[in-house]
């Protein structure tokens, strides 16, 4: 059975960071694309960064990129998003998604499991 189990997060003031986990279980991570979305108060669900299967790249939306980095422990089968220089407007239920293949980009049609998601909130 398929699990993404999301960790981190929490509340962090206007230019501080926070480190987000999502440990899998019931398949490898190096196997498959993985992601992180995030769903704002009133909006609906945004791409935020993925990572290929072998980690060989990376893509982030324009609002994250300088200041968010994904990456993946593959002996842990763990993903994280190291969220820097936060903002007000990063404020969101941030979900980690196992893509269907060993690449899947910004379409959230092409991520088939996802974590229970958890809060990331930003304020001073």
């Amino acid at each position: 059975q398929v699990q993404l189990v999301e960790s981190g997060g929490g509340l962090a003031q206007p230019g501080g960071s926070l480190r987000r986990s999502c440990a899998g279980s019931g398949f490898t991570v190096s196997t498959y694309a993985m992601s992180w979305a995030r769903q704002a108060p009133g909006k609906g669900i945004e791409w935020v960064a993925g990572i290929y299967s072998d980690g060989s790249d990376t893509d982030y939306t324009d609002s994250v990129k300088d200041r968010f980095t994904i990456s993946r422990d593959n002996a842990k089968n763990t993903v994280y998003l190291q969220m820097n220089s936060l903002k007000a407007e990063d404020t969101a239920l941030y979900y980690c998604a196992k893509g269907r293949t060993y690449y899947s980009g910004s379409n959230l049609n092409d991520y088939d499991y996802w974590g229970q998601g958890t809060q990331v909130t930003v304020s001073s």
